[in-house]
């Protein structure tokens, strides 16, 4: 008598590949639902700055605008005076660059490759100064400017960051030591033995070999200044010294506000910062995923 074979009527488990693939797919699904979320601010912006008073806040919302209002742009550039204003904030940038650049990487060397007693309990002490809200010494800090008479110029904005206590200062000591901890010693090593000084192992090993680390600085420091509102806003009175954060509050009344203007200045103002993203991005990057990996 035939008997009838066995089935095996288990479920069939998926393989390690089919799972690999769905947890990629469901990663790349939240990436992209995330993309969206922070993109959409951005969005918003751009497609207001095309739009009238009426158009911008239409209920429920309008996400084309109808028509293009390019108007927008020439009245908001052209009804204040932001070439001046341009030409005043890259002043304060080239200068802010220059001095957090000398600045950070004399002391980050000091802190990194140089031995000196009490090293470490001055950079302890350095490094706890980021923990000093703003506001704690933002009066003391204006009323020794107001005594020096540097109010109603540049100078409060631009000096401290050559002493390492500008924008970012402290960040970027601690950015440029972390990463020249990882640079091998015996590169240095190597270059003491054939007589070189400490100054030409910093300019022309370890600077040449941190170069991603500079970038990051110079992106953190650029994106900084340009956006600095509270420091011109304090230190600034005269129009013709303003910078482009403060002629975007030009827009902005007690009462009433230009937002089409202020759209459309707000998009050639960030405009510069996205594109400097983009160029950089690859420095950018590999400049965070390669410090503190030592030390």
């Amino acid at each position: 008598m035939e008997t009838n074979p066995v089935i095996n009527s288990e479920p069939i488990k998926p393989t390690r590949k089919s799972n690999f693939k769905l947890s990629r797919i469901f990663i790349y699904l939240l990436l992209v639902l995330g993309s969206v979320i922070m993109l959409f601010p951005f969005f918003w912006l751009v497609r207001s700055s095309f739009m009238g008073m009426n158009q911008i806040f239409a209920f429920p919302p309008e996400w084309i605008p109808k028509p293009f209002m390019w108007s927008n742009y020439s009245e908001a550039l052209t009804s204040v005076p932001f070439d001046k204003y341009l030409l005043n904030t890259l002043m304060i940038e080239l200068l802010v660059l220059a001095g957090t650049l000398v600045s950070s990487t004399l002391a980050a060397y000091s802190f990194s490759r140089l031995r000196w007693k009490g090293r470490n309990i001055v950079f302890m002490i350095i490094l706890s100064t980021m923990m000093l809200p703003y506001a704690v010494t933002l009066i003391p800090t204006f009323m020794m400017w107001k005594e020096l008479g540097a109010l109603n110029t540049i100078v409060p904005l631009t000096l401290p960051s050559w002493f390492g206590t500008g924008i970012n200062g402290v960040f970027n000591i601690f950015l440029l030591r972390q990463f020249f901890l990882s640079i091998p010693r015996e590169l240095e090593e190597a270059a003491y033995i054939d007589g070189a000084s400490p100054l030409t192992v910093l300019l022309r090993i370890i600077i040449p070999l941190s170069k991603p680390a500079f970038i990051v600085i110079l992106i953190f420091t650029f994106i900084a200044v340009w956006n600095d509102f509270l420091g011109p806003l304090i230190y600034l009175n005269d129009d013709s010294k303003f910078t482009l954060a403060i002629g975007l509050a030009t827009f902005k009344g007690l009462y009433n506000a230009q937002w089409g203007y202020l759209m459309a200045a707000s998009v050639a103002i960030v405009t510069p910062i996205v594109l400097l993203y983009f160029v950089a991005q690859r420095y950018f990057i590999e400049g965070i995923t390669l410090t503190g990996t030592k030390g």
